[in-house]
């Protein structure tokens, strides 16, 4: 009778203390440890913003630094020769009142902000909720402010003009069909800044819902189980929530109002009292080739609009808010 041989393994070698089984650490290469240390990984992120910086400083800040230096000068926009003149530009834009007396057609302007303030945050609100057709509104709304300025102001012209459409519908209704929208400056700086309501409601309206709809829903739940209204859900959930983008529209209004040029430019080229200060200043750089007064002019309306954005910014702070 023959002996088979054993053959068994010989038993595995026991683990080493503070390992258990198989290990889940990697070895670093040595390749790899070393690259996080090369300097072209600190660069590679400003390689990525070369190119946007360079397009911000081409056409941002070097214009707005020729435009200073234009403003000391007595350059008329087409000769070559720019003579040094100091402060003579803005010495005659402040010994001259007449020239701040447009800021008066922007109290116009900066009343249609307020109303498309309130009128973008109501809709903004109300379409928050699940409504029928309620995308279809949305549209509507964002629809006006992606048209283009200049055409605005053309069919605005003939919609405000003497028996124009505003007339024609008017008339069905027995109203007097001969009235002069345009033909003193109430009534068109009135129209005028109807028709800055209407175009740039939707900017507004885009602002206000994206914020409104970011608030979590839990919070509406939360408060229909404890029996709130639509209106104490809008004043104790989504006013303190919208408060940072309600700052940046007021002062996105305050900005557009003493800036406006494209619907009064075009609807009537800053006739029956109707020029703003950016109107005006185009026409000292291109009517009257005074360029050094009217780059003075546009560092007065700059520092004016940055002064008042600081103040409203001091005025009614940033604050964090926390509603979760």
């Amino acid at each position: 009778m023959t002996r088979t041989a054993s053959t068994a393994s010989p038993p595995a070698p026991a683990a080493e203390p503070g390992r258990t089984g198989k290990s889940h650490s990697r070895r670093r290469t040595p390749g790899a440890a070393s690259w996080r240390d090369r300097p072209s990984r600190r660069i590679t992120p400003w390689l990525f913003l070369l190119a946007p910086l360079v397009l911000l400083v081409t056409f941002t800040y070097v214009p707005v630094g020729n435009m200073i230096y234009y403003s000391f000068t007595d350059w008329d926009g087409v000769s070559p020769d720019r003579n040094f003149v100091g402060g003579e530009n803005y010495t005659e834009l402040f010994t001259r009142p007449e020239l701040f007396k447009v800021f008066a057609v922007s109290l116009y302007y900066l009343a249609a902000s307020a109303v498309q303030i309130v009128v973008a945050l109501y809709f903004a609100a109300v379409l928050s909720f699940d409504l029928r057709f309620r995308n279809l509104f949305k549209g509507i709304l964002f629809f006006p402010y992606l048209i283009n300025g200049v055409a605005i102001g053309f069919v605005f012209l003939y919609f405000f003009q003497d028996g124009g459409t505003l007339d024609s519908v008017l008339s069905w209704f027995g109203a007097d069909p001969d009235h002069a929208w345009l033909g003193s400056p109430e009534s068109a700086n009135t129209s005028l800044a109807g028709v800055s309501v209407w175009r740039f409601t939707g900017l507004n309206f885009v602002l206000f819902l994206g914020a409104i709809q970011s608030i979590p829903g839990e919070l509406y739940e939360a408060a229909e189980l404890d029996g709130a209204t639509r209106w104490q859900q809008f004043r104790h959930i989504i006013a303190p929530s919208i408060r940072p983008v309600l700052s940046l529209s007021v002062i996105l209004a305050i900005s557009g109002s003493l800036s406006v040029f494209e619907i009064p430019y075009i609807m009537t080229g800053g006739a029956t009292e109707t020029s703003t200060f950016v109107i005006q200043t185009v026409k000292f750089a291109f009517q009257f080739n005074k360029t050094g007064l009217a780059s003075a002019c546009a560092v007065v309306l700059l520092v004016i609009i940055l002064l008042i954005t600081w103040i409203q910014r001091r005025i009614v702070p940033d604050e964090k808010v926390d509603l979760v």
